[in-house]
């Protein structure tokens, strides 16, 4: 599903205008990315959480030249830990 598609989804579900849904959806994209990027974690409660972990510099190996190692730098990548009630509707 693409982001076209899901608005036009949350539009029927919540019988809103498509340009509404369209708002909220980039609202919520917007804050969850602010508060990631202020080091918050961002919990819908039975859905998931939406956190931002660091990942610390290591050394790697080129994948064009084998023997080459290359160092990785440090960098904070998204992480998404499913919640109760999104594992169970998956499990029926």
């Amino acid at each position: 599903m693409h982001k076209a598609e899901l608005i036009d989804a949350v539009a029927f579900k919540a019988a809103v205008g498509k340009k509404d849904a369209e708002a909220v959806i980039d609202a919520l994209e917007s804050v969850i990315i602010d508060k990631l990027k202020q080091g918050q974690e961002v919990t819908l409660t039975g859905f998931g959480t939406f956190m931002a972990k660091e990942r610390s510099a290591r050394f790697g190996v080129n994948p064009r030249n084998p023997k080459e190692r290359i160092e990785i730098p440090h960098v904070v990548v998204p992480k998404f830990k499913a919640g109760k009630t999104l594992k169970d509707s998956l499990k029926k």
